[in-house]
């Protein structure tokens, strides 16, 4: 059979047997994308993006959803990237797949007029101390983090009392992979991230991820939490602007924004891969990703 589209998760949230509150969420999500891709007509299936049986020109393009285990086989998944562009459509394409995996791509955004915290970049196999980095950037508290991560893997909030304690750790990423330091934006504790979601180059909606007392990320791995959240005119505006800086034009992304030290919005990821999307709070936005693919097929 040809599918108009086949959505592409990871194995363990294709069947699971005794799904948690976590997985459910996925599945939930995944439902409502395929609900909405399904009321256009369109013949919609769903697999594990490492499933070797399934012949992959079979579908007509491929949209890439909770495939959050590529983060631990970044050379399988960038294989399996360029065989599939190969033989299906990818949506988003595989040109901004591939850009959007590594977190340099900030430096480009912000060529292109976008704001973003300061950032320095540690390049693969540096020699310098990360003290040294640190005392040359002149932050009096910063976020250490991999150029290539997701769900705050190995990311670390360091001090001037705190700094010798991370080196080990440091010498040791760095001789795989590199690694970036901005400042540790303070209204994170107060005001978390705000994430507004972007299909077809226009805003749809906004959540707000807020930090655990006694940790500073907002991920729910870290006890995060997750609310409704009506952003301001500046923080459309500027969600819109980056995901507009982008060529090919995105057909859905999402923009993380946190406030500097001047309460200014600035882009602190822009997801276009496989981000979380959180239909769940706005269900008429899967209607509204659902109409751009059809428009792209």
């Amino acid at each position: 059979m040809k599918f108009d589209i086949t959505l592409l998760t990871a194995e363990h949230y294709l069947h699971p047997e005794r799904p948690d509150w976590y997985v459910q969420q996925i599945l939930q999500e995944d439902q409502l994308v395929r609900d909405a891709l399904e009321r256009k007509g369109l013949r919609v299936h769903r697999i594990d993006w490492t499933n070797k049986a399934f012949v992959w020109s079979d579908t007509t393009a491929l949209l890439f959803r909770a495939v959050w285990d590529y983060t631990n086989r970044y050379d399988e998944f960038i294989a399996f990237l360029h065989m599939a562009a190969e033989r299906a459509q990818l949506i988003n394409p595989v040109k901004t797949i591939l850009w959007n995996l590594d977190k340099h791509y900030l430096r480009d955004l912000h060529s292109r007029g976008i704001s973003i915290p300061e950032t320095i970049y540690i390049e693969r196999y540096s020699s310098a101390p990360l003290r040294e980095v640190y005392n040359h950037s002149g932050f009096a508290e910063a976020i250490l983090k991999p150029a290539m991560s997701a769900g705050a893997r190995h990311t670390y909030r360091l001090t001037k009392l705190t700094i010798s304690e991370y080196e080990g750790v440091f010498r040791e990423l760095i001789a795989q992979e590199a690694m970036m330091l901005q400042p540790f934006l303070h209204s994170v504790l107060s005001h978390g991230e705000i994430s507004l979601v972007i299909i077809g180059g226009k805003y749809t909606h906004a959540i707000q991820k807020r930090v655990t007392q006694g940790d500073f990320r907002v991920q729910d791995d870290f006890g995060g939490s997750v609310h409704a959240y009506e952003p301001t005119p500046e923080e459309i505006t500027l969600a819109e602007q980056t995901v507009n800086a982008c060529t090919p034009l995105p057909a859905y992304a999402r923009v993380d924004l946190l406030r500097d030290d001047t309460n200014t919005p600035v882009v602190s990821e822009l997801e276009a891969i496989e981000p979380e999307l959180w239909f769940r709070f706005f269900p008429t936005a899967a209607d509204r990703l659902a109409e751009v693919i059809n428009d792209i097929l």
